[in-house]
């Protein structure tokens, strides 16, 4: 396992849809270790491919206590819910925040790493975690959908800062 260099805005490999992933083996499992480590050691909630520079639609999450650490390999949300209205930064848009329109609650289907198929739902955090980090490998950053754009500023904790 490694720490990767996370990618930062603007560069364009930010903007371009990831492809599928077809093959679930050796260096996708490196790749998702990787991500895991890189999320953690930046103090991140989330961290897609793109941002490592992969443009492969696979991301990692780790939210809240009750999932811990979530894998999903060619993630499709299922059904959204309600509204939440709130803060959002991006470990590729460093200093930069920004209040962000989500859905409350969403239902997400993806590949495990072995490619078996499985759902997670998610309200709150762990909901704007899945929406955003699927943004990233359609190419779409929270500046794009941010309602203000501002400097990063500490979080509360029901926020996701300590």
């Amino acid at each position: 396992m490694a720490i990767r260099l996370i990618v930062k805005h603007p560069d364009s490999v930010l903007r371009e849809r990831a492809q599928e992933v077809t093959k679930f083996n050796a260096n996708l499992h490196k790749l998702l270790d990787d991500m895991a480590d890189t999320m953690y050691d930046a103090d991140g909630v989330g961290l897609a491919a793109p941002q490592v520079g992969i443009l492969k639609r696979v991301f990692v999450v780790d939210a809240d206590e009750e999932h811990g650490l979530l894998e999903l390999v060619n993630p499709e949300i299922v059904s959204m819910e309600g509204e939440q209205f709130g803060p959002e930064g991006c470990l590729s848009i460093p200093g930069l925040q920004g209040d962000v329109k989500r859905a409350q609650k969403v239902v997400i289907k993806a590949q495990d790493r072995h490619g078996n198929p499985v759902q997670y739902e998610g309200t709150d955090l762990l909901a704007r975690a899945f929406q955003h980090e699927l943004d990233h490998l359609n190419g779409v950053l929270f500046v794009d959908l941010a309602e203000s754009v501002y400097e990063t500023r500490k979080l509360a904790p029901e926020q996701g800062g300590e």
